[in-house]
């Protein structure tokens, strides 16, 4: 039986996420958007292609809409909020927030120091989407298929071929810090079931 928004909503008020505190300019929040599937029955999540940018670590990633905290930001949700509008003409605030997943940090260390916080929502349709310049595609996609979509691939890391857990959608590869954030979501689910 696929999960539903009732499982859903009932994993997220059980959990207690865990924070990791680092000051504003090192702290960025992501969107964990889910809606029914307009076809079929269950849930889709939207998932983002980043556009090509040079300078963008993150660029031609598989992702979550979301992005650094703003100062003008009052919080991380804000953040979430307003870098998922940008990215996708998404209005949260019309938005079921549901709850938090775990803060994660990037595994291989860098200069920079960052923490993501990852929001889950839900919205009552599918929205139209208003990409921005930043993403080069986006796709909804069956929550119930995403378990099945586990796998480990070879992917370019800055020159270095890795094999990393993954999930792989529509063709694309979901790694890094994105498939760690579905994961969770997935262990979450599966909890005493």
């Amino acid at each position: 039986m696929p999960p539903t928004l009732e499982l859903l909503v009932q994993r997220l008020a059980q959990h207690s996420p865990g924070l990791i505190e680092l000051p504003p300019r090192e702290q960025a929040a992501v969107a964990l958007i889910f809606a029914p599937a307009p076809n079929a029955p269950g849930l889709e999540f939207l998932l983002i292609e980043r556009a090509i940018r040079s300078g963008d670590p993150w660029s031609g990633h598989m992702a979550l809409p979301g992005g650094r905290r703003d100062p003008s930001d009052a919080d991380l949700c804000a953040t979430a909020v307003r870098e998922t509008h940008e990215e996708t003409g998404i209005d949260l605030c019309a938005a079921q927030l549901l709850g938090r997943l775990d803060d994660l940090r990037p595994i291989r260390q860098s200069e920079r120091t960052l923490s993501v916080r990852p929001f889950v929502y839900a919205l009552a349709a599918q929205p139209a989407l208003t990409l921005s310049e930043e993403v080069a595609h986006a796709v909804w996609t069956p929550l119930a298929q995403l378990a099945a979509n586990a796998r480990e691939s070879s992917v370019d890391h800055r020159g270095t071929n890795l094999r990393v857990p993954s999930f792989v959608i529509e063709g694309r590869v979901v790694w890094g810090m994105t498939q760690r954030v579905l994961s969770g979501l997935l262990e979450l689910l599966e909890r005493t079931r």
